[in-house]
């Protein structure tokens, strides 16, 4: 009683996988979750699959977003120019890359679309404003009517198999169910299925659990970015090393 997906997303047909490759990886990711157990509840850290990372920095994006600033319902209020990442990560836009899915020349205002840097030396340095979310803020808007465009955080050396090694002991989640995520103030709780990892290997297949901490301790304490970057969507993310996280389950 396992079920699991793939899929394959460009703006050319010559850019996607092979149907009997998607076909192949669905069925190759379903037969890996057989004899799943859940966990006894304790704190490890955990790694985001890649498949799974762009959820985070879509509920960073959520909280720097104009109507939930001037709302004052986000917990990054009043922190532009603080740190909230690792000196390490910059998290930036290319909304007019070639052949991306999210390019485009401008916003839904018809304001001229540019690269920018949200996060830069782990700092946050942009909101995502478009003009009257700018304009109850008193700043000017990014060109983000309409949500971002080409979402990046920039991958480290890292595999996911390195990113695996690394880690040790942990928590591999490939799989996020619920909506359990606070923006106003950070908390993040979400069911969650992967895999037990020891030594930095794969022991066996784990569901029925839960992931849970707080969105701001969880951009501070970010180990890696992988390199192993998925492409197929608007917010592109390489897997994600979270220094450590509540993991319940028995």
């Amino acid at each position: 009683m396992q079920r699991d997906y793939w899929y394959s997303a460009a703006r050319a047909m010559t850019d996607l996988e092979a149907p009997e490759a998607v076909g192949e990886k669905a069925a190759r990711r379903t037969l890996d979750r057989l004899n799943a157990r859940r966990l006894p509840t304790r704190t490890v850290p955990v790694v985001f699959a890649a498949e799974v990372a762009s959820s985070l920095l879509g509920h960073f994006v959520s909280a720097i977003r104009g109507a939930a600033l001037y709302r004052k319902a986000s917990f990054l209020l009043h922190r532009l120019g603080e740190q909230v990442f690792p000196v390490r990560v910059r998290i930036h836009e290319r909304p007019r890359l070639p052949g991306a899915l999210g390019s485009s020349p401008f916003d839904g205002e018809g304001v001229a679309t540019a690269d920018h840097d949200l996060i830069s030396a782990g700092m946050l340095c942009s909101y995502v404003l478009d003009s009257y979310s700018a304009c109850r803020l008193g700043l000017e808007t990014t060109g983000n009517a309409g949500g971002v465009r080409n979402l990046m955080i920039d991958p480290g050396g890292c595999d996911r198999q390195g990113l695996l090694q690394q880690m040790g002991t942990g928590l591999l989640v490939t799989e996020l169910l619920g909506m359990g995520v606070n923006t106003v103030t950070g908390d993040y709780s979400r069911g969650a299925a992967g895999f037990w990892v020891e030594d930095g290997r794969i022991q066996y297949p784990v569901h029925e659990i839960t992931v849970a901490g707080n969105l701001r301790d969880m951009f501070l304490n970010l180990v890696e970015v992988g390199s192993d970057v998925d492409r197929r969507g608007n917010i592109q993310a390489g897997s994600l090393l979270v220094e450590r996280m509540t993991v319940a389950g028995q």
